[in-house]
């Protein structure tokens, strides 16, 4: 497949997940307070937060260099997602990939706008809160899943034509 075709199958993936992760953490924003919780469904809250560190609030990046680290290092993951995307072979490892640049990218753009991220989506179980998070984060997650699981075999697994 030429690089321009799969360049533009990366960009049907991405442009897509990057305008609904920052529509969605807009309306967020916008319609949400900090520390107030809507219940949506019984496992799941609207809660509106913002991420200093990386995925789930780990690291936290509270000072002007942290924030710049964690910009540069995501601007190097996400140019190394976007290469082996195109460099792919199989559509399947091709499209995880796009999966977790997209989040990344959606990340990215918070990061560099505002220092910091967007969560607002609240899972929970019982008592049990798993980190907020935002749809940037599920692109991330269900890229990675895929790929794990597309690199083990699981599925079909097609080659394409170089």
């Amino acid at each position: 497949m030429a690089v321009a075709r799969r360049i533009g199958r990366l960009l049907e993936v991405t442009v897509p997940v990057v305008v609904l992760d920052q529509v969605a953490k807009g309306l967020a924003r916008a319609s949400l307070t900090p520390g107030e919780v809507h219940e949506i469904l019984p496992f799941a809250n609207l809660r509106l937060g913002f991420n200093r560190g990386i995925s789930f609030g780990l690291l936290p990046a509270d000072e002007a260099w942290g924030v710049l680290a964690l910009i540069g290092i995501t601007v190097l993951i996400t140019i190394g997602m976007a290469v082996w995307s195109v460099r792919a072979q199989a559509w399947q490892e091709s499209m995880a990939l796009a999966l977790i640049l997209s989040g990344a990218v959606g990340n990215l753009i918070d990061r560099v706008r505002d220092g910091m991220v967007t969560d607002f989506i609240d899972l929970h179980v019982a008592s049990y809160h798993w980190p907020t998070f935002n749809v940037a984060d599920i692109a991330i997650t269900f890229g990675a899943i895929w790929l794990v699981a597309d690199s083990l075999g699981i599925g079909a697994r097609r080659r394409e034509a170089a």
